[in-house]
């Protein structure tokens, strides 16, 4: 039987994502038998990061200035934009290397049975940026999922009839592959082999 903060402890630690109960023990344990100093470190950081990390204003990545450094950056080009729906996407792409524009985080996709709809995905806010920025390329990034697939479905016809080029990511992206899993010359191939997407 654990102790109560040893437990609170414990239970806090499960709730990382593919951390279980066993884990969080283990976890627990090493912290308090090997590294407090680690451990206090890392409740400092955790408490930083969730109080001043944000959500740019413009792409939804998180930042902790209102405008994060990749939209701020006069360098990248605004009239090309790629749709993801994780901060990790974003992350993945830029790993990759093959990529200059400018992105937008859904933090999500459309999943009806998880109650996530249209409106958490801030899909008034991509209608506003692809006006603002004057886009002429939209990348769809969404995953090779069921639900990423309806997601991408939905932003292109949210966009369509407007003067953008439409395209999405396709070559060697697994069927049900997650794009923060992907490695990054896949990515990068599968960026450069981008195909437009047909009116309906």
């Amino acid at each position: 039987m654990h102790s109560p903060l040893l437990q609170q402890l414990i239970d806090q630690l499960r709730i990382l994502p593919g951390v279980g109960q066993k884990t969080a023990q283990r976890m627990a344990y090493h912290l308090l038998e090997k590294d407090r100093a680690g451990g206090r470190a890392l409740g400092e950081a955790l408490q930083a990061a969730m109080q001043a990390v944000g959500h740019c204003e413009h792409c939804r990545n998180f930042s902790e200035t209102p405008v994060c450094g990749l939209c701020s950056n006069a360098r990248r080009d605004s009239r090309l934009l790629c749709v993801v729906e994780h901060p990790a996407d974003v992350l993945a792409i830029e790993q990759s290397g093959g990529y200059n524009g400018r992105y937008f985080v859904l933090h999500g996709r459309l999943s009806p049975l998880d109650g996530v709809g249209v409106e958490d995905l801030g899909l008034n806010r991509l209608e506003a940026l692809v006006r603002q920025w004057d886009c002429r390329e939209v990348i769809l990034a969404t995953s090779a999922t069921l639900e990423g697939e309806a997601t991408a479905h939905f932003v292109q016809s949210l966009l369509a009839g407007r003067n953008i080029r439409l395209t999405k990511i396709a070559h060697g992206v697994p069927l049900g592959g997650e794009l923060e899993y992907i490695d990054q010359n896949t990515l990068a191939h599968a960026l450069s082999g981008r195909k437009p997407l047909e009116a309906e």
